[in-house]
């Protein structure tokens, strides 16, 4: 049995499954020689079934020994070294100085969750000491299913945001690898669970699971003690998880995100200010990891034609590069896309030379009555493209904003009396996407306490949370509220004497008094 192509059911390598698969080498052009088995049922039970016994442990495990989890987790990772990174790149096609960056940002979110888990805070204790005495803070939901993303085999990944705030809030993980990277993803689940081991976690905390097929995530997401399942991934993909899940005899939370197109609005008198370098930023933006963001601008609006920065756009697109993208199913749907937009009426605006096996950028148009009339020419298309739709006026503007789906970002851009001008426009945003951004660019997401990487549907599901930022541990709790109980069966985070040492709502206002 070949241990690395096995499933890993907590401390147990697993190799039941006679159907196996191969990553794909993008760059190569090649299949990669090492076999990865299919998750069967049974083992996909028996890992759902540790985890939950488990969690009857971890739940109780406190918020200083889970920050050390975390803590190990990112140590071990970055131990991984230049092993980590070349696989990653031999599996994605990516850049070695993409994945550092990666395995850096990785090792972080771990981190700034261990901070949140330090200080306490997070878990919203709130104590109303009346008639009668009630008391809430936040606790785990249990067992959660995890599915790997394409376009980020570390930070989105079996390491990554979802996988950190869900131990983070004191769930145990089920983890789905995405097929496009299973060496890169077996990798760091060894680096988890050592990490497990290390600091005292109970077995089944984590477990990683390999497939290729549809079949094996949706056996996941139907298990019956699955808690919640989260999802970075295409619509197709995260509507199929959803529907399963809402489905079953106890419906569980979906926390899917499912792409999005990332208008950009450029007003009138910025254009004329500097429309040549917002041109070059804005191609900048739109080809940055050959267009495979979830942040990358797939559509951008102007007033008229936009002048100098359209045809800036026009000229200096011939000169982009054509990119390896991170598998060929991706560049043939890719592909598909630009090619289903042109048969949709959409004119090319301009485009990078061809390159075999690879994807060129491609700048499209459309006049804003053709983007009403038909919205589905608005829907994403992964990879280096983008939409110019021509406004003729401020209601035309005001019309399109109206009619967008739910975005992870939009963004604007204008001096300040074009925004004093389009107030307007920064509302009708408002209502439309998780991340509002002004005289910038999406891509390119901070880690931080305040960041939203989510948005209305169908960009996410559900639109209350974000998969970035210290926030996202909210997606993996539910309040919890304790009425006149007596001190020894109150968590210490509710306890009178305030143990921890934490911000608490005591009676409408925030202290860390004790009671």
């Amino acid at each position: 049995m070949n241990e690395t192509g096995s499933q890993l059911i907590g401390n147990t390598r697993s190799a039941e499954g006679q159907q196996t698969f191969h990553a794909f080498d993008p760059q190569q052009q090649q299949t990669l020689p090492q076999p990865f088995r299919e998750a069967t049922h049974n083992e996909i039970d028996r890992a759902v079934q540790l985890a939950a016994a488990a969690f009857t442990l971890y739940k109780k495990v406190p918020a200083a020994q889970r920050a050390a989890f975390l803590q190990a987790i990112a140590e071990n990772t970055t131990v991984l070294g230049d092993e980590l990174v070349n696989t990653a790149s031999a599996e994605s096609g990516l850049p070695l100085a993409r994945l550092q960056g990666e395995r850096d940002r990785t090792t972080g979110q771990l981190r700034l969750f261990a901070g949140l888990l330090t200080e306490g805070s997070w878990v919203n204790a709130r104590i109303d000491a009346g008639t009668p005495d009630v008391r809430q803070m936040q606790i785990p939901l249990g067992v959660t299913g995890i599915f790997g993303a394409s376009n980020f085999p570390l930070a989105f990944s079996v390491a990554g945001g979802d996988t950190a705030a869900a131990l983070a809030a004191g769930c145990t993980v089920v983890f789905k690898a995405h097929p496009a990277h299973p060496h890169t993803s077996h990798l760091v689940a060894t680096a988890i669970l050592a990490a497990a081991n290390s600091t005292g976690m109970p077995e089944g905390v984590f477990s990683l699971l390999h497939g290729a097929s549809i079949e094996t995530g949706q056996q996941l997401a139907k298990h019956p003690q699955l808690s919640a399942i989260a999802f970075t991934g295409s619509f197709r993909g995260g509507k199929a998880l959803y529907d399963t899940a809402t489905r079953r005899p106890v419906p569980i939370p979906v926390f899917a995100e499912m792409g999005s197109v990332n208008p950009v609005f450029f007003l009138p008198g910025i254009l004329q200010e500097k429309g040549e370098a917002l041109a070059a930023q804005f191609l900048q933006s739109l080809t940055m990891g050959v267009g495979q963001f979830c942040t990358n601008p797939g559509l951008f609006i102007t007033p008229g034609s936009g002048s100098t920065f359209v045809d800036t756009l026009q000229k200096s697109i011939a000169a982009m590069p054509a990119g390896c993208m991170l598998t060929p199913g991706i560049l043939d749907a890719y592909q598909k896309g630009i090619s289903q937009l042109q048969q949709a009426g959409a004119q090319v605006l301009g485009k990078a030379p061809e390159a075999a096996h690879q994807a060129s950028p491609y700048l499209l148009q459309i006049s804003a009555q053709q983007a009403l009339d038909n919205p589905a020419l608005c829907h994403e298309v992964f990879g280096p493209s983008s939409l110019h739709i021509r406004a003729e006026n401020k209601e035309d503007l005001y019309r399109l904003a109206r009619g967008l789906e739910g975005q992870l970002t939009a963004t604007i851009h204008g001096t300040e009396e074009d925004l004093r001008q389009h107030a307007e426009l920064v509302d009708i945003l408002r209502e439309k996407a998780g991340r509002i951004l002004i005289n910038g660019f999406p891509t390119g997401v901070a880690v931080n306490h305040a960041m939203v990487h989510g948005g209305p549907w169908p960009a996410t599901t559900p639109a209350a949370g974000t998969s970035v930022g210290s926030a996202a541990i909210y997606r993996f709790c539910r309040p919890v509220c304790y009425q006149d109980f007596p001190a020894y069966l109150l968590p210490p985070e509710l306890r009178n004497e305030n143990p921890l040492g934490i911000w608490r709502l005591l009676n409408g206002r925030f202290s860390k008094d004790a009671l």
